[in-house]
Parts: C-alpha cells; structure tokens; sequence
C-alpha cells in the first residue's frame, strides 16, 4: 500500500511540472516535443519514476532536457522474498492462484511490482513462464530453474502497471539521452536492512540475468540505453573481504558483463562524515577500490552521493571548519562547529575519490537535491519516510562547487519531488528556479597561475565567460578584477590578473550577462 500511495503522489506532482511545448499534437495524443535545452545546468542527470502514462513521461523528460539533463536513472524494484503482498490475489491462470503450477512442485514464491513489460526473452518456458492479464493488471510468471521440466520450481510473479520504462527509454532516444535502468534490487535481511540476504542470491541472480536478457532484446540497438544501476546501496569505506554487499555486486555484476557486454554500470555509494558513526576521508580510496573490483570488467560509473541532503556531509569551505553547523545540519549532528560535528566537509572526500580512481571506472558526484527535514511551509518527500525537505538553487550551486572539477558528471537525486514540488501553485519549483538562475556562474576551482610573464588567478567552472572576478581576503577589501582569458569547455576556465594577500582568498564571478556567482569559492 505505501508504494501505491507514494506513486499517487509522484504522479500528481509529475502533472504539476510545467514545460514550453511545440505546437500541435503527437500521434500518441501527447503534445509534440520540445527539444530546445534553455537554461542548461552543471546537473547534468536525475532519478526518475518511470511512468506507465506517456504524456507524463515526455513532460518529465523534456522538463529535465530544457535544463541540460542528458542522463536518466531508475531504482530497480524490489525482488521480495517475504510474504505475498494483496495485489498478488488477483493473479490466476485457469482459475487457480498464479503460483500453483499443475504437475509442479513450488518450492518458494518470490514478487516483484514493477513498471515496465517484458519481452519474449524473459518467458522461456512455454506454459510455465506466461504473461497474465488477471483482475484488471498484467502480471508475468517466470520460472528459475535451470530446466523448465524440473520438478521443483522456484517462481517469480511479476505484477506490472504499464511500460514505464519502455516509454522513458522511447522519449530519452527523441532526446537524445540516455537512460540507466535499476537492477532488481536483493532482498534485505531481517533485522539489517542495510545488507542483502544471500540466502536468496541464486534466484536474485537468475531473475537478474532474465531482465537483463530482456533489456537486450528490447533497448540493445537503442543508443538511449547506457547501462544498468546497481539499486542497493552501500558506505564507500573500507570493507572487509567477506562484505554482503559487495558478495551482491560481484555476482549481479558479472550477469551484467555476460549479458551486456560494454554496457555501462552505475553505481552510487554514500559517504558519511559524521564522528562517532561516519568514516574519516582517508577511507574512501579502499572502499572505491572494493566497488570498483566487482565490475567483471564492464565499464563503472561511480557517482559518489555528497551527503548533504541527509545532512551526513557538509558542504562548508577551507576556511569554516571552526564555525557552526548550517542551520538545517543541527537535527543531524547537533549545534556544534563543523570539525566537531564532521571528520571534513564534502570537497575532502570527493578529492579523496579522485586521486584514486581505478582504471575502467569513472568518477561521477551525485549531487543530493534535498534537505535532511522539511520546514515548515516547504514543499518535499512526504513518503517513503524519512521526510525530507526542498533546498535552493543556491544550496545546489554549493554542492556543485564542492566537486572540485573532479566529477566527470554531475548528477542528483532525484527529480521528483524535489524539483518539481510546489509550496504553493503561485510559487516556484527548484526546476524553475534552476531555469531562471540556469546562467549563473558556478567556479569549482581556483589556482594560481602565470600569463605571459604575469600573476593571476585562474578559475575553472560554468557560465564564466566575460565581465570580472571579485577577490575578497580576510582583513582585505574585496577587489573586482577583469577577466583577460577565457578558455572554452565543460567546465570552462578564465583567467585575471591578482595576487592574494592573505592565506586564503573568496572568489565569485560575474559574467557578461551581468550574472553574478551565488556563493563565493574559497581557495588557498
């Protein structure tokens, strides 16, 4: 029941997404599409629900194109082991239950609610594996067994609203993006939700490399098809050899290599900088190395989760670590300084990542669009539980800084409902926000550097090009120098004439559009 209610309210909100449409009408009855990108973003990617209605799907779509957004990423449902859940009871074949099979013994009943169809590929035994349209749904039974004439069987039923992903991978390919597919997500143990139960990792692993053999057949020639997204989650720390989540990537990895070879794998790992309950940054580089040993030589993207929406990592500069927590980290960690409450703020551990980074993996950041609690008279995450709040483009643009330019893509989660929420319908979203303010300048980093002979400062980052850069140094006074270099690219780079007095030094930039940074980036 709480997943019907969470995409009840997910679907409300998708409708509340308001984006330019083209003129006219598709052949499907959706409006014609609207490919031009506005305000393009440092966010280049986002978690999306995958939609049974296809007019929803190309609003969605094309809201997060209008922004710059080219990636696309779905959890994978969850494979359950437990018991049956009701919608289930509406699943017969021939007037019996779906899970009784005449001449069968069923030895366990697995289910898995999804969004999306499946292909020929997935029903291999002829009988047994069946599409099922019972009670007003479709459902699918499939076997695991290694025979479908085996006696005993384990079965997996299947209840499905509508080809969500089908219709996301359609409207990614009219765009031009691409879409990243969760795996089935493993059973959680009792008591320990954060590690898998490999009781059940043979018939996780066999379903896996069934959807997989699916998504072959049906995406393998679309160029929106970039990969597959590994749904459970784990601390990027260092982990000991016998790690259960790392058991779960290993095996469902190497399905993936055997049945997409060169496709690519997503993975995204939370840090926690917490003292007392997190890990310090000198564990990130090991537990980077775990991940990246479990890919079975398939391409890996790991987008490092920045953990500033959960409140578990600030996103303070060099020089805050002796002031207080931000205001909305004190139900995390309490009214303490930053390097009380924090082994370091996020810029440590994505510099940790970075230097580090093993050969076939990318490092990706994922950039948290929440906050840890709402306030009052906020839009955000009424289920599943925790609540969470909305943030600002500002917050955002923090986060984004924080990277440090070392992100080969910058992503979040997740778009619904956090961009897309409405306090109010006369108030904006954060998407709308992003798109007016999508011309901002952001700087990631600044160094010192020689021009001809001549001092300066050169800072990399977006929206950079022209008007002047603003130092201010403790003590000093803020001083507005003017650009005299600028190099193109993502991100691009400018270049003025300064030298710094003081032991570190605040930067911002406004642009030749007039556009001025929302925060200023610290840098020694």
């Amino acid at each position: 029941m709480r997943r019907l209610r969470w995409l009840v309210v997910m679907a409300v909100l998708a409708v509340l997404v308001v984006v330019p449409a083209g003129p006219g009408a598709g052949d499907d009855g959706c409006p014609s599409r609207d490919t031009r990108v506005t305000s393009p973003y440092a966010i280049t990617g986002y978690w999306v629900m995958p939609r049974a209605d296809v007019c929803v799907t190309r609003r969605t779509v094309e809201a997060i194109h209008s922004l710059g957004g080219d990636t696309l990423v779905t959890f994978g449902p969850r494979f359950d082991a437990g018991p049956m859940e009701p919608e289930f009871a509406a699943c017969r074949v021939d007037g019996r239950p779906c899970a009784r099979v005449p001449g069968k013994r069923v030895r366990h009943v697995y289910t898995y609610v999804t969004s999306e169809e499946f292909g020929r590929s997935v029903l291999r035994c002829p009988g047994l594996d069946r599409r099922i349209d019972s009670g007003g749904r479709v459902f699918y039974r499939v076997s695991l067994a290694a025979s479908c004439a085996a006696r005993v069987q384990d079965l997996v039923l299947v209840s499905t609203d509508g080809d969500g992903l089908g219709n996301l991978v359609e409207e990614a390919a009219a765009y031009g993006m691409r879409v990243f597919p969760g795996l089935p997500a493993a059973p959680q143990r009792r008591g320990k939700p954060w590690e898998p139960d490999l009781a059940h990792l043979a018939a996780l692993n066999a379903f896996t490399a069934r959807v997989l053999a699916g998504y072959r057949e049906r995406f393998g020639g679309s160029a929106a098809f970039g990969g597959v997204y590994q749904s459970f989650e784990l601390a990027m720390r260092e982990r000991g050899p016998r790690d259960p989540v790392l058991a779960l990537y290993a095996a469902q990895h190497a399905a993936v290599a055997a049945a997409l070879p060169g496709r690519k794998i997503l993975v995204s790992p939370y840090i926690d900088a917490r003292r007392g309950r997190g890990f310090p940054p000198g564990q990130v580089p090991g537990g980077l190395a775990g991940i990246a040993a479990t890919r079975a030589g398939a391409p890996m993207a790991v987008a490092v989760q920045d953990g500033r929406g959960t409140g578990k990592v600030p996103v303070h500069g060099i020089e805050e670590g002796g002031s207080m927590v931000a205001p909305r980290l004190v139900p995390v960690v309490g009214r303490v300084r930053n390097a009380d409450g924090y082994y370091g703020p996020t810029r440590d551990y994505i510099e940790a990542a970075a230097g580090s980074v093993p050969a076939g993996v990318e490092l990706w950041v994922n950039v948290e669009g929440f906050e840890p609690a709402p306030a009052d008279g906020e839009c955000g995450r009424v289920e599943p539980l925790p609540l969470r709040g909305r943030t600002s483009k500002a917050r955002l643009d923090q986060q984004i800084m924080a990277t440090g330019g070392h992100a080969a893509k910058i992503i979040s989660y997740g778009w619904e409902p956090f961009f897309t929420c409405q306090a109010s319908p006369s108030t904006p979203s954060l998407a709308d926000d992003i798109a007016n303010g999508g011309r901002e300048p952001i700087i990631v980093n600044a160094y010192r550097e020689e021009r001809d002979g001549r001092p300066g400062i050169t800072v990399e980052g977006y929206n950079l090009r022209g008007g002047t850069l603003r130092f201010a140094s403790p003590g000093g006074r803020e001083v507005g120098v003017a650009q005299r270099w600028h190099g193109p690219g993502r991100p691009e780079s400018a270049w003025a004439p300064y030298v710094p007095p003081g032991p570190w030094t605040s930067v911002t930039a406004t642009n030749a559009a007039g556009r001025t940074s929302t925060s200023g980036y610290v840098f020694r």
